[in-house]
């Protein structure tokens, strides 16, 4: 096994875990469990597992969710509740329904593309509706809310510059992608979303709330539309979005109010399979999230984003913005679903200074903070927490000028956020902060890098972007992922990667049709260096290969973390999918300011894989405190930055 210059071995971490006192002598008495731990977390790395353990660790698990349970636990009086049911595909018929119509329940919702109901049963019911043949997991259907210069800072028009210099006919501005953003609704006459002929590029409109509207009275869903994707007639193209030409979906999954449901979201993602060609979707933008309690193995949040993700459709989602707790300590362990999946791009947020320069950059404080600590509990009662290192990457996120509807309730509460640009309501413009205004631009990087390369797959996608980022100084891995993104050299590596790019690619054959650029940008005079690294798993991977070589890990419907394996609570690089080029990180690192290269260890992987014992709830995780479990974030609902922490400094962001 290849390892990197941050082999624990060999370097003492300078930002470890300081433990509180009371927890260190039975910390010192666990040592010898984490072992034992670290073994058991092993499930989480399909590729080490054998098809039986799977299969038994599959049986151990609970067939209803965590929440549903308490809810039962709680119960004080009979109620039915709404909850999503999985099936197996084949045996969705007769007998569940019949079960659902006997206990006096129905079915609100089906998908005919996800092996998915929406049902309301009563709460008494929900264990037996688990055991009936044919279901294979109960979830409460969760309450969703929305989360909370551009073009410059991101290296957006230094990519477009690059690409009008190499003699492109057209330009480098999301043209013939489509994105799909699933939100509070888009102000279709807002003149962000008019094309250079004047005509509209939303070109399709969906109303999932049973509100019968497609606007956006909430405010929130127009302002991250056109980060993605606004154009540049207003303001003199101050506040053009980052792939300005593509064509917008609007998938309205928010209320009024900036509150939605898994059901709601379920139904979006469904029509997305279902029309993706019609529309030429290749991009998914999730500005939103809900409570992560259940492992990704089993969210049908992410067990539906997967299926978009094996389909070859790019899902980008916000982290959440419960970075800090009221006293303002960090918080770790508060990334939110479906973010919390590996298919995923998983997007923080950065405060760029309102500078374009990107040496004063630094992340936003209420960007929410990884590991992942959803978990599944096998018959023992013992909690897997999946433990991954998120988000994958960061994004400019604090006071972003967009566009803003007509009327809506977020300016009307909150007077201030109107950015005081455009005297008519079609051009009016708004502030807002948080990892929903990250997510978008994440996004837009997207559609550019499928405008410049159209072969390139969702992991391709992922990859690049990580590998080009720049990592922020001070930052762990768990704050930043790879680092702040860098269109400007996703683009310019993704210019290079092949056009006969194909799942039939041997591992270490050639994936770029030249050699590879120098690992170094330089935007509004603020050279940095690549982190060249990506985030996999609970760890990370390094060396030239991952841009140089095909890595089969980039094929599509293949999770990152696939290309590792699990020994005795340590990683080592799977052969199948990976080439002897690549180095694995002995965890999550402290960024140096000049790449991951030079950092330092802040969190082992082996920790990581210890459920329940270094990173057991309430201890203090480096600088920070990490999440307990038992504390809810408000309801679990799904909203926007501006719901989650309504009324607070999120709305005007960090200084």
């Amino acid at each position: 096994m290849k390892r990197t210059s941050h082999d624990a071995r060999r370097i003492l971490p300078r930002v470890g875990l300081r433990l509180v006192v009371a927890l260190r002598s039975a910390l010192r008495a666990a040592a010898a469990w984490a072992l034992t731990a670290a073994i058991v977390c092993a499930p989480f790395v399909a590729v080490a597992q054998s098809r039986s353990s799977k299969e038994t660790a599959a049986k151990s698990r609970s067939k209803v969710s965590e929440d549903l349970l308490e809810r039962k636990h709680q119960q004080r009086r009979p109620e039915k509740v709404r909850v999503i049911v999985e099936f197996d595909a084949g045996k969705r018929g007769d007998a569940i329904f019949g079960f659902i119509r006997a206990a006096k329940g129905r079915v609100q919702k089906q998908f005919r593309h996800l092996p998915l109901s929406a049902v309301e049963v009563p709460l008494d019911a929900v264990e037996s509706l688990a055991n009936v043949d044919g279901v294979l997991r109960v979830s409460l259907d969760r309450t969703v809310k929305t989360f909370g210069h551009l073009s410059t800072t991101t290296g957006a028009e230094l990519a477009r510059e690059a690409w009008i210099a190499s003699g492109q006919p057209n330009a480098l501005d999301g043209t013939g992608i489509g994105i799909a953003v699933l939100d509070s609704g888009i102000d279709p006459h807002h003149r962000s979303f008019l094309n250079r002929d004047g005509a509209s590029r939303i070109v399709a409109s969906l109303d999932f709330t049973g509100e019968g509207r497609t606007d956006d009275p909430y405010g929130h869903g127009t302002h991250v539309a056109s980060i993605a994707a606004g154009n540049d007639q207003i303001a003199q193209g101050q506040y053009v979005g980052i792939a300005p030409n593509a064509h917008i979906i609007n998938l309205r999954v928010l209320d009024s109010n900036g509150l939605g449901s898994t059901s709601s979201l379920l139904g979006a993602l469904d029509w997305i399979l279902a029309n993706r060609d019609a529309y030429k979707i290749r991009v998914v933008n999730m500005s939103l999230g809900t409570l992560a309690i259940d492992s990704y193995l089993d969210d049908p949040l992410c067990r539906a984003v997967r299926r978009l993700f094996n389909a070859g459709i790019v899902v980008v989602a916000a982290a959440g913005n419960n970075g800090k707790n009221g006293a303002g300590d960090k918080l770790y362990g508060h990334i939110h679903a479906p973010g919390n999946d590996p298919s995923v791009i998983t997007v923080g947020a950065t405060n760029s200074r309102a500078t374009d320069q990107r040496a004063d950059d630094a992340m936003a404080s209420f960007s929410s903070r990884g590991p992942t600590r959803s978990y599944w509990t096998d018959a023992s009662g013992i909690k897997h927490y999946d433990n991954l290192i998120k988000p994958d990457l960061v994004a400019p996120g604090n006071k972003i000028i967009a566009a803003q509807a007509a009327g809506n309730a977020l300016v009307a509460q909150n007077p201030q956020l109107d950015a005081n640009v455009g005297d008519l309501p079609d051009s009016r413009m708004m502030y807002l902060s948080g990892t929903s205004m990250a997510t978008p631009v994440v996004t837009g990087a997207a559609a550019l890098m499928l405008q410049a390369n159209p072969r390139l797959t969702p992991n391709l996608i992922k990859a690049l972007l990580m590998y080009t980022a720049q990592p922020l100084a001070g930052a762990n891995m768990l704050e930043q992922g790879a680092g702040e993104v860098n269109i400007a050299g996703a683009i310019e590596l993704a210019r290079l990667v092949r056009r006969d790019f194909s799942s039939g690619l041997p591992v270490g054959a050639p994936l770029l049709t030249s050699a590879p650029p120098p690992p170094w940008t330089n935007i509004a005079g603020n050279g940095f260096v690549w982190s060249q690294s990506l985030i996999w798993d609970r760890t990370c991977v390094f060396g030239t290969d991952l841009i140089t070589r095909h890595q089969g890990t980039y094929a599509v419907g293949v999770l990152f973390k696939d290309g590792l394996l699990a020994e005795g609570g340590t990683l080592r690089v799977n052969p199948a999918l990976l080439s002897d080029g690549v180095s694995v990180g002995s965890g999550a690192l402290l960024s140096s300011g000049l790449s991951w290269l030079d950092g330092t260890l802040f969190l082992s992987a082996e920790t990581l894989f210890g459920d329940g014992v270094l990173m057991s709830d309430g201890v203090l995780i480096g600088d920070g405190v990490l999440m307990s479990d038992g504390v809810l974030m408000s309801d679990g609902v799904l909203m926007s930055d501006a719901t989650m922490q309504a009324q607070s400094s999120l709305l005007a962001g960090d200084p």
